[in-house]
């Protein structure tokens, strides 16, 4: 019972907090105005730095930029039971473990191009566009779309020679990320069934983020087991890792400085609108005071009307704010952003209203019913 009094006592004062709006339309418009005013700021400003961040970071987060390469020379004593150890590792996303490269041509054209041949190894080579289950293990080659133009294999229909003698059957394209576009162009013949005694030229690490390249990269090579550590060398994308760090520091720290600017602002011009409004009504609270409403119900009233208006112009702002934005052609801050945005809007609005409902819940009955 209690709990469908309360419930009724908030209809009333919400349906209450209506009617009080409409009653005051310059004020109200007002009030909505400066939140949606507040709102397309945020986002024609801040917003857009927001979308530019997460364009630059997105665009850092990329593969290529957590890679760690590590490169052994003939003798550097790695093999493929490497890739056992770095199981072991945590914060890596993937990895692969390939050998020295060797040239092939076309094999119905030995005189044709040469192309360098890897063999590799590894259990998520399916990242690459290679089928986990092979019709024939270790015996086919898969190679990127550049490596089948040089070879002359445009519809991978053919096979490839070793200047050694080997053949491999092309079965299939590589979708070549961007953490392997330096070995270009690239040819990959998979061997599922390595015995781990198998010489490891080239070994590539991608960390789940960017801030864990330098720390998996120490780990990665604490595991080589190299005979020769001198003939073993590391590229990582740890600058990249860096600006990355950087860029969210700067472009952060001027986003939150914008919006804490324009929330103040906000507060105040709606705390100056809304005791203005008290000033003009108070022998409406004093009567509602005498009619027996408590303080309480005063205050709650109040602030009730402000958060009412508060979402109103939050929607408003978020609309033409967006709008504005797909116009001018530039990119829209995530729903996060703007969810976030609107919440701190409606909360400065109704915050900034306690103190006139403070004023307006202590107006004696009295006082204010006196006629001059």
């Amino acid at each position: 019972m209690s709990g469908g009094s309360a419930a009724g006592r908030a209809a009333g004062i919400i349906a209450e907090a209506f009617a009080s709006a409409r009653s005051q339309p310059v004020a109200s418009v007002l009030t909505m105005l400066m939140v949606a005013g507040m709102i397309v700021t945020v986002m024609l400003t801040t917003g857009r730095t927001v979308a530019a961040e997460q364009s630059v970071l997105s665009s850092i987060d990329s593969a290529g930029t957590r890679s760690i390469t590590v490169r052994a020379e003939d003798g550097a004593g790695i093999t493929s039971d490497v890739l056992d150890r770095i199981a072991g590792v945590e914060g890596i996303e993937w990895t692969a473990a390939f050998s020295l490269a060797m040239d092939a041509t076309n094999t119905l054209i030995p005189d044709g191009t040469r192309v360098p041949v890897r063999y590799a190894y590894g259990t998520g080579l399916d990242r690459l566009g290679i089928p986990i289950d092979s019709p024939v293990p270790g015996g086919l080659a898969y190679a990127s779309p550049l490596a089948l133009d040089q070879l002359g294999l445009p519809d991978v229909a053919g096979g490839i020679t070793f200047t050694t003698g080997a053949d491999y059957g092309v079965a299939g394209t590589i979708d070549t990320p961007d953490f392997l576009t330096g070995f270009e162009p690239v040819v990959l013949v998979p061997q599922p069934e390595a015995t781990g005694a198998e010489t490891v030229n080239i070994l590539v690490v991608i960390a789940e983020r960017p801030d864990l390249v330098a720390p998996v990269s120490d780990a990665v090579l604490s595991v080589l087991a190299a005979d020769d550590p001198t003939k073993v060398t590391v590229q990582t994308s740890e600058a990249l890792a860096e600006l990355r760090a950087l860029v969210k520091g700067q472009l952060g720290t001027f986003s939150r400085g914008l919006v804490l600017v324009m929330l103040a602002i906000t507060g105040t011009l709606v705390a100056i609108i809304l005791y203005g409004l008290v000033m003009m009504r108070r022998k409406d609270f004093g009567r509602r005071r005498a009619l027996g409403a408590t303080r309480g119900l005063i205050v709650g009233l109040l602030l009730t009307q402000t958060a009412i208006l508060a979402v109103g112009g939050t929607v408003l702002g978020a609309a033409v704010g967006a709008g504005v934005l797909i116009a001018t052609g530039d990119p829209l801050p995530g729903g996060v952003f703007l969810l976030a945005i609107g919440v701190l809007a409606i909360a400065t609005a109704t915050i900034a209203a306690l103190v006139p409902a403070l004023v307006a819940s202590r107006r004696e009955p009295i006082r204010e019913l006196r006629v001059p």
